[in-house]
């Protein structure tokens, strides 16, 4: 079986499972490393790393050679403001979900390209962005008005609260 092949049964395997859990995120119980989204996709949970200071926002990703298919990195900024990603010496293609103070999807940039230090815009009033390997969001069906699942974001108020 070539390296491709298990990759891909991997992700498969990983996407039924994660389909079968259906309506376990209401269930489950909100958890600083994970992070659900539903949408009419249906269900998807990420473990995630958590970004919220200054040092780990500049750091992000940067110089890993891969990332497993169920994780990603969120960052966490401390009110609501105009967000802007480069990809500067990160190694992966990148999805980015660029995500309200509510927990829902405004913007989706898919497939930034690793090493590139153009500036990638998400647009204004934003209080968190989502990175998730790059082509993972359309596989899924992610899209813009999905909501987020996180202790991070305001409980009152959330799209989709803990």
């Amino acid at each position: 079986m070539t390296d491709m092949w298990r990759t891909a049964r991997r992700f498969a395997l990983w996407v039924i499972a994660a389909a079968c859990m259906g309506g376990a995120a209401a269930a489950a119980d909100c958890r600083e490393d994970t992070v659900w989204i539903r949408g009419a996709f249906g269900e998807a949970r990420f473990n995630v790393e958590i970004a919220d200071d200054a040092a780990e926002r500049a750091q992000g990703l940067m110089h890993r050679p891969s990332m497993a298919a169920s994780a990603g990195m969120l960052f966490v900024y401390p009110h609501p403001q105009r967000l802007s990603f480069w990809m500067r010496n990160t190694l992966i293609e990148l999805d980015m979900l660029f995500v309200d103070p509510q927990g829902v999807v405004q913007h989706i940039h898919h497939r930034a390209i690793p090493l590139d230090e153009t500036p990638i815009p998400g647009g204004s009033g934003l209080t968190h962005v989502l990175e998730i390997n790059g082509g993972l969001a359309k596989r899924l069906g992610l899209a813009p008005g999905d909501q987020l699942r996180h202790p991070s974001f305001e409980q009152t108020g959330a799209a989709w609260a803990c």
